[in-house]
């Protein structure tokens, strides 16, 4: 996958949040970590699309990592917005991937290079680049 100097990459799941740029070549990223995001978790609409009650016994429903998901896409969205990210790839797990898309600005849509439904966050990051290396 191609990924443009500079872009940032988004690592996230339902509990975690890292932010990286990349500081290497279009086809070889070398990630470097960005400063850890503060995020303020408020937003529970995924809870409307989830009231399936069996879903939440089971805990196939987690409110709290789909709030997170949303809190990532709203700051992204926030940095899209004031011009502080120009290209950007999400690499999120598929439930958070799934929640994350229902809170796209599009101002984010329009600096997307891509996105991988992966759980990454406990990578290192040359692991991550090695991934983002192979698509």
């Amino acid at each position: 996958m191609k990924l443009p100097y500079k872009a940032h990459v988004a690592v996230v799941d339902g509990e975690n949040f890292i932010l990286f740029r990349n500081d290497g070549q279009i086809f070889e990223p070398s990630l470097t970590h960005e400063a850890r995001p503060a995020l303020d978790t408020t937003n529970f609409s995924a809870g409307v699309r989830h009231q399936d009650h069996v879903g939440r016994e089971i805990g196939r429903t987690q409110l709290d990592e789909l709030a997170h998901g949303a809190a990532v896409a709203e700051w992204l969205n926030a940095k899209c917005i004031a011009g502080e990210i120009d290209h950007l790839l999400i690499i999120a797990d598929p439930k958070t991937m799934g929640e994350m898309r229902h809170h796209y600005h599009t101002k984010l849509q329009e600096k997307l290079v891509g996105e991988l439904a992966k759980t990454m966050t406990q990578e290192t990051a040359d692991r991550i680049a090695a991934a983002i290396q192979s698509e």
